[in-house]
């Protein structure tokens, strides 16, 4: 939707306006917000972002599963390899105990899931986007929104209590499933509970278990430990028969005896720092676009914890978005750009509900005909090799793809893996700085000698195959192909620069 929307609530008064028609104000500082921040302020963008909460990165947060996807998004901002030092990798997922699903195999610099706590996740990017300039205003609740055709009004509290109006020329929600922003563009946030009343906890174990990630179920019980790698593990149980509100208390002994009937022990757990219930749906925006306004991460899509997608695909929609919306603000590309965060991102959350909630729905099977149904989808897994892939393809966030023109190449909307170029890099060290990169046969001339050039920084980084491929391929900033020739001529490549912004087909 690329219409004019209007917020609500702008009968209060406001206090002094600020902000600059080419900045862009990021409403949420979780992961997908500081990902989008760093990314538009590295593109020269001036960004504000506004969070509700006081600073402080809470070690005490819910996601703690990084896929390989978003390990390649990272690497793309020089953060993996930092990241990958404050966890532990695992290279097997059994589900529903009977399926084992091998990750070892992905086509990915990172063949594994890293086990590490979103707070590390969050450090690394808020370092980041504080070193490329990002404002942050921490205790500033958004109050309302109201945009025209040039920009947005953000109606905002500030932590003294005054009130005042901020402007930019796009925001984007990335403030959680209760957004603020998704309520005052009158997006509504259709779904429904998966499973009441999941435990959370993070407790110190006198015995350690054999896996980094232990996952079991027996009866009508089910739970989850994973290590954090620092003397804590995260626990997450459930029981069938105990299902109560959110606010009900929870003590560490009711943990204890949901991981002691899930896994057979509860490992001598003597200590909490943190307990908490909470529910856990399925919800989706219709649009993750009104007007100047986006949403992004937990404020368009919530769904289960099933696969541990949740802050993943978050931080990939900040990856989708982020490019796009740096280049229409500067300039470089039409508004019409942005339609393509929606056709792209909108279905993969789709997706990812489906999934994380299908496979619930098989763990939580009681009737007779779901467990028929569980086992035939265990076996067709197991014994299907590519079933297995896709599978893996699709929970790992690599087998996803976007919608491509009509006769479009190929290769188009697809990701492309991690390659070493001629040059002697990675591919997605020359993606870094947010540039489009542009890989041709070796025998082709280049359309220009991919080096700076004085008033067009969005210029392609021009890179050759270290191989004879005859295939042309000019690579987004989020990894995906945007353009392909087979055995393409000056030409052709001179006709690919445009074919950097796409419009939705």
């Amino acid at each position: 939707m690329n219409g004019t929307g209007t917020g609500s609530g702008m009968g209060q008064g406001t206090g002094r306006t600020t902000g600059s028609a080419r900045s862009v104000i990021v409403v949420g500082a979780g992961p997908t917000g500081l990902l989008l921040a760093g990314d538009l302020a590295e593109a020269g963008v001036a960004v504000t972002l506004l969070e509700k909460r006081p600073h402080k990165i809470s070690n005490l947060s819910r996601a703690f599963g990084v896929h390989a996807r978003t390990l390649e998004q990272l690497d793309a901002r020089g953060l993996a390899d930092d990241l990958l030092a404050t966890g532990s990798t695992i290279t097997r997922l059994r589900l529903f105990r009977r399926l084992s699903l091998d990750l070892s195999t992905l086509p990915s610099r990172f063949p594994f899931l890293l086990i590490t706590p979103q707070y590390e996740v969050e450090r690394l990017l808020e370092k980041r986007a504080r070193d490329l300039g990002v404002a942050f205003h921490y205790e500033t609740e958004v109050l309302a929104l109201r945009q025209d055709d040039t920009g947005v009004d953000v109606v905002v509290r500030d932590a003294d209590g005054s009130t005042a109006t901020r402007r930019a020329a796009y925001v984007v929600g990335t403030d959680g499933h209760r957004s603020a922003v998704r309520q005052a563009i009158g997006q509504p946030f259709p779904g429904v509970s998966v499973i009441k009343s999941l435990l959370l906890a993070d407790v110190r174990l006198a015995e350690k278990p054999e896996s980094v990630l232990t996952v079991d179920g027996a009866g009508d019980v089910f739970a989850m430990i994973a290590s954090f790698g620092d003397g804590w593990y995260r626990v997450m149980g459930w029981n069938r028969r105990h299902e109560v509100s959110d606010d009900t208390p929870l003590d560490l002994e009711e943990v204890r005896e949901v991981t002691r009937r899930a896994l057979g022990t509860d490992y001598g757990m003597y200590e909490a720092r943190w307990l908490s219930r909470f529910r856990s749906d399925e919800r989706q925006a219709p649009q993750y676009r009104v007007g100047r306004v986006f949403l992004a991460g937990d404020a368009a899509h919530i769904h289960s914890p099933a696969g541990g997608q949740g802050m993943n695909t978050g931080l990939q929609d900040a990856a989708n978005l982020g490019w796009k919306l740096a280049a229409v603000v500067n300039g470089q590309a039409p508004a019409s750009l942005l339609d393509t965060y929606q056709t792209e991102r909108h279905p993969v959350g789709r997706a990812v509900l489906r999934s994380s909630g299908g496979l619930v729905r098989l763990a939580r099977a009681r009737i007779p005909a779901l467990r028929a149904v569980r086992a035939l989808v265990t076996t067709v897994i197991n014994a299907v090799a590519p079933a297995r892939a896709r599978v893996v393809a699709q929970l790992t966030g690599i087998g996803f793809t976007y919608p491509a023109p009509r006769g479009a190449h190929r290769l188009v909307g697809t990701r492309i893996p991690d390659v070493t170029l001629k040059s002697g890099k990675r591919l997605y060290e020359a993606l870094r700085g947010g540039r489009f990169v542009l890989i041709t046969p070796p025998t082709v001339p280049a359309p220009y000698d991919g080096g700076p050039h004085e008033g067009a920084a969005d210029l392609p980084v021009v890179e050759h195959w270290t191989s004879a491929r005859r295939t042309a391929v000019l690579v987004r900033p989020d990894g995906y192909v945007s353009w392909a020739a087979d055995a393409p001529d000056t030409t052709a490549l001179q006709k690919a620069l445009a074919s950097r912004y796409p419009t939705a087909p």
